[in-house]
């Protein structure tokens, strides 16, 4: 199958393929600049993006935001001016401030989940930055679509719909992530398209389709096209490049991993999560470890009641203290096998295998 470009209103991505934002610190500005350099659209997570400036012990907030800004411009030098997203949690605490620095670093698009962005619309403005909703349900998808029609008079400029098999946080109760098999999901992204139709028709406008959650290769992508998408978000496998801002032994966990060492364990905020079975996720299975500061990063988090850090967990993760860190990871995690960079993994989800690297 020929790829077409992702048309995303006037923004024109060259593949129909959106890196998934993964946080914390692990889709940065290399990572999210060398996708959308290598005609994919890159994203950077805001999650706790600032934690290795200067400040960042001192006072969170202000060094995320500054970090926002920095991060969306260096993407954009590395992919020339080519168009460069963020994603932001609903869940983040002050996520409006979260968003204005975004659209002041003048961000080309703002991906949200973890929660419904139900003001997103209002924290835009009309500054002609593209906004999308993450669902994983028709009925979030309705509720979105049907919300910001009634008080903003607009609608999505596209949807992301994130399926049981992604990585961290996910949009499902732990039972479901567990029983739902891809085909009875097939038939949810089905229903959910179908809602997105009538909103185009009302708005008379395309709003694109973007399927996310467990796509590994050019096959995934022809059937998340099939069933009627315009195109995928792919996080996990970016993982393993050379551009990702990782640390190498981060890297080298999802090298290693098989499909056996992966879990969903719980999130401080009550949310499953798709993580690696290492050191730390036994150590919390058996009891809580107190949090000894909190890092202001999630709106309904109480460091009283939970029974981990996951600022501390993720921090410790993308430094390479692996042991010590919490691992999101996809489902397929363990199909990745080698190391790559994007340029050849790009190649090889719009061409498929047969994809020849490229000696640089």
């Amino acid at each position: 199958m020929n790829l077409k470009p992702l048309q995303i209103g006037e923004l024109q991505i060259q593949y129909p393929i959106i890196q998934g934002g993964m946080g914390v610190g692990i889709s940065r500005s290399h990572l999210a600049g060398a996708v959308s350099a290598n005609g994919g659209l890159g994203i950077i997570s805001t999650a706790q993006i600032g934690y290795d400036e200067p400040d960042f012990e001192k006072d969170q907030e202000a060094a995320n935001l500054k970090a926002v800004g920095k991060h969306i411009r260096v993407a954009k030098e590395i992919s020339q001016g080519k168009p460069v997203g963020v994603n932001i949690m609903v869940a983040t605490k002050d996520y409006p401030a979260y968003v204005r620095a975004a659209v002041e670093a003048g961000v080309d698009a703002i991906i949200s989940g973890a929660g419904l962005p139900v003001k997103l619309p209002e924290y835009v403005g009309d500054s002609g930055c593209k906004i999308a909703p993450i669902v994983s349900s028709e009925k979030a998808a309705r509720l979105m679509l049907r919300g910001w029609e009634k008080k903003y008079q607009r609608t999505a400029d596209f949807i992301v719909i994130e399926g049981p098999k992604a990585g961290g946080h996910l949009g499902f109760s732990a039972d479901n992530v567990e029983k739902i098999t891809s085909e009875e999901y097939d038939g949810e992204i089905g229903k959910i398209i179908s809602t997105v139709r009538e909103y185009e028709e009302r708005f008379s406008r395309k709003i694109p389709v973007i399927v996310a959650g467990g796509i590994f290769d050019h096959e995934d992508i022809c059937h998340a096209i099939s069933l009627g998408a315009d195109g995928v978000q792919i996080a996990s496998r970016f993982v393993a490049t050379e551009e990702c801002d990782a640390d190498e032994r981060y890297k080298q966990a999802y090298i290693q991993a098989k499909k056996e060492d992966v879990e969903i364990v719980m999130s401080p905020v009550g949310m499953p999560g798709r993580a690696l079975r290492n050191a730390f996720v036994k150590l919390i299975e058996k009891k809580p470890l107190p949090v000894s500061r909190c890092y202001h990063c999630l709106e309904k988090c109480n460091p009283a009641k939970v029974p981990y850090c996951i600022t501390k967990a993720l921090i410790n993760a993308v430094r390479g203290d692996i042991e010590n860190g919490l691992i999101f990871v996809g489902d397929n995690v363990g199909r990745i096998t080698k190391m790559t960079n994007v340029h050849d993994l790009m190649m090889e989800l719009v061409q498929g295998k047969q994809a020849i690297p490229s000696h640089h």
